[in-house]
């Protein structure tokens, strides 16, 4: 091919490109998925076509009520008033959430997002698509994005493309819909801690005084005063009932002693040996029996009648309201505990297998006085004594505290962890393959077979697989975030990417930025395979000129600039024009997009088949952002010799890249550590210096008496 051919080559390259990113200017709208902001009131219309009224946006939570006539038929609300989670842009994806007053989901819309993920490949019907699947769902639902039911959790399908920005919709969807639903009442808190039900200790028998007991706390007093009874009723249409002269306040208006005396150790000193048996022989696992030993205000209450319940006492526990009736009553007519007072009443009660008591957890007595204010109306007005179960009655298992609920990152971390072994497992023997280079490279064959194959592996799996290609704007998001509220989990968010950052940093700074390039980039990848392939079937290679080619390599780093001015005013119109990387259409979208965007990747491809990683060379944004690192790079373990660059030029020649200056020099910025270079810098048959060197000690072998064999 003559020179003017040559200089042609790249000046009809330099108009096509010009062209085709005019074409792809010109379908902007295209470019990024960002939906301006929404008005909600139509779409809450859309979901509840009878509707009559529709309340201002209001309360605490911030929310619409939605009625039909006077009857409520719906909430509806918007995330970013009750669950601001930042998506993979740093911003929060703004929706509409619209829950029956059973705590259903209706529907869902996306009413605002700045997406980077959501491209133009992703048509909006699939985003619809995802969201509709929350309609029939209950706030209840533990919902997950993809997988399979485990833990408790419902899956829904995910989107391919923009499987963090939909897990994060669906964070923002469900804690919105679950702090609304508390507020409302629509569905009850679940208790975080699970606290197994204590049994009674078989205790071998203690003999105790009632004063004894009553010491130690196995049974408790309840002591009320006319004074205090007084003062409760004081400016209600009572207070001047049964009101007593005021010498008598500090008189005893009720005193009620209470315990449990299923416990061996209460229940055998206060009642004879027969009593007891009597009480306890019928007693089911989980019943109890409460005892009350009464003077003065009466507990059973004059108004009780056979077959109703005992509606002056009540006993709480937790959320447990235990009242009692006549089946559940037994009369007691002696205490045989020595120093026992004498009662005017004495009652056992037992306390029902259906109300899951506990008598190892703390309880509370309640005992309601009532005074009459007409033939009919009565007020109430009650009084509380708590009970404490000593330990040494009971045995208690130890709190169940089951799994805390995933954040959302560990969610991401969790569902991809097969991928996260995978790929470090990958990076782990890339690092030894560096590590090694010098003895691998020695074996040409392997190492051009173990390159190969591990560029394979980087195409499938890294990158059509797991979509993990890195992209300039993902250098934006970062330099974003470090301005604004950085928080890792933004970044986390994306396990495939953050590994594969976190191994491009590492290896930046180790070897610089030739190792992601040329072994973790998938789109570097699969160019490399596919020229590797055209050679293969003897497809002419044209190789620029080194004048024209060394300037070439300034256009990807003024693309850079360019996106990067763009970026500090939007990030959004840096990412329409990133569209220059070819990276979510191939690997992200697999060519499932408008035909400009695909037309732009399979230009590149085919122009690769002519002329190698052509793209990476001259036009990759990210490829420029990295080569910046190289200043800081700590080791050089490429090779080189004196004679390298002059007279010998076989490497340069040989790099298929053009990374090797004339003068023999590595530019590292261009590099993409192919170890094509060490190949030859070890190879006799190839390297002219070490070939001389050979050379020359087989012309002294016979002087000094040396056999050399041919192998």
């Amino acid at each position: 091919m003559s020179i003017s051919r040559l200089i042609k080559f790249p000046k009809n390259l330099m108009l096509l490109l010009i062209a085709t990113l005019c074409l792809l200017g010109s379908f902007s709208s295209y470019a990024l998925f960002v939906s301006p902001p929404k008005d909600p009131i139509p779409f809450i219309k859309s979901t509840f076509p009878e509707l009559t009224k529709i309340s201002e946006k209001q309360g605490d939570p911030l929310l619409w009520t939605v009625y039909q006539n006077d009857l409520i038929v719906g909430y509806a609300f918007e995330t970013n008033d009750l669950a601001r989670i930042p998506a993979y842009s740093g911003e929060p994806v703004n929706m509409l959430v619209v829950i029956d007053p059973e705590a259903n989901y209706l529907t869902a819309k996306v009413l605002e997002h700045h997406e980077p993920i959501i491209l133009a490949g992703i048509p909006e019907r699939k985003l619809l698509a995802f969201i509709d699947q929350y309609a029939g769902l209950s706030v209840n639902d533990r919902i997950k994005v993809g997988g399979k039911v485990s833990k408790g959790y419902l899956p829904i399908d995910g989107l391919s493309g923009a499987t963090v920005t939909v897990m994060v919709m669906n964070a923002g969807i469900t804690k919105a819909a679950n702090k609304a639903a508390l507020a409302l009442g629509l569905i009850e808190s679940k208790s975080t801690v699970i606290q197994p039900i204590s049994t009674i200790k078989n205790l071998l028998f203690e003999k105790k005084s009632w004063l004894a007991l009553t010491g130690d706390g196995s049974i408790r007093k309840l002591h009320l005063t006319n004074e205090m009874v007084q003062q409760a009723f004081s400016g209600t249409e009572a207070e001047s009932v049964d009101r007593v002269e005021s010498s008598q306040n500090k008189a005893m208006f009720a005193e009620i002693y209470y315990t449990l005396v299923d416990i061996p150790n209460i229940g055998k000193n206060l009642f004879s040996e027969s009593d007891y048996q009597w009480l306890t022989e019928d007693l089911k696992v989980g019943e109890h029996l409460l005892a009350l030993f009464g003077n003065g205000y009466s507990f059973k209450g004059s108004g009780y009648v056979r077959g109703g319940i005992f509606d002056r006492i009540q006993l709480h526990q937790g959320n447990n309201d235990i009242t009692f009736r006549d089946l559940e009553h037994n009369r007691m007519m002696d205490l045989l505990s020595e120093g026992a007072p004498r009662f005017k009443e004495m009652s056992v009660f037992k306390i029902s297998d259906v109300h899951q008591f506990d008598p190892g957890a703390d309880w509370t007595l309640e005992l309601l006085v009532r005074r009459q204010t007409g033939p009919v109306d009565s007020l109430f007005s009650s009084f509380e004594a708590d009970y404490h179960m000593l330990d040494k009655y009971v045995d208690t298992p130890p709190a169940i505290y089951p799994e805390p609920e995933l954040t959302l990152t560990e969610q991401v971390w969790l569902e991809h962890q097969v991928k996260v072994v995978i790929l470090i497992t990958l990076i782990f023997v890339l690092v030894l393959i560096l590590f090694f280079q010098d003895v691998l490279v020695r074996h040409p064959v392997f190492m051009h077979n173990l390159r190969h194959g591990f560029l394979v592996i980087t195409v499938v799996l890294i990158g059509w697989s797991w979509g993990g290609q890195l992209s300039i704007v993902n250098v934006f998001t970062f330099l974003h975030a470090l301005v604004g509220d950085f928080s890792w989990d933004l970044f986390l968010l994306d396990p495939v990417i953050f590994i594969l950052w976190s191994a491009a940093a590492v290896t930046m700074l180790m070897w610089g930025r030739a190792v992601y390039c040329g072994w973790l980039c998938p789109f570097g990848a699969l160019q490399e395979l596919l020229n590797q392939f055209a050679r293969y079937i003897k497809i002419p290679q044209v190789e620029l000129p080194w004048a024209v080619h060394e300037r070439l390599w300034a256009i990807k780093y003024l693309i850079l600039l360019a996106l990067f001015a763009i970026s500090l005013d939007s990030l959004s119109l840096a990412e329409q024009f990133a569209e220059i990387e070819p990276f979510k259409t191939t690997f992200l979208l697999k060519f499932d997009r408008q035909w400009p965007f695909v037309l732009w990747a399979l230009f590149l491809l085919t122009i690769n088949l002519f002329n190698r990683k052509t793209f990476c060379r001259y036009l990759c944004p990210l490829g420029a952002a990295l080569s910046i690192s190289n200043s800081i790079r700590l080791f050089d373990w490429l090779k080189r010799r004196p004679e390298c660059g002059s007279p010998c030029k076989t490497c340069a020649k040989e790099c298929e890249i053009q990374a090797i200056n004339p003068d023999g020099v590595i530019n590292m910025r261009e590099c993409h550590y192919c170890l094509d270079c060490q190949i030859t810098y070890y190879n006799e048959e190839k390297c002219p210096p070490l070939k001389k060197l050979a050379y020359k000690k087989r012309k002294k072998a016979p002087e000094q008496g040396i056999e050399f064999k041919e192998l």
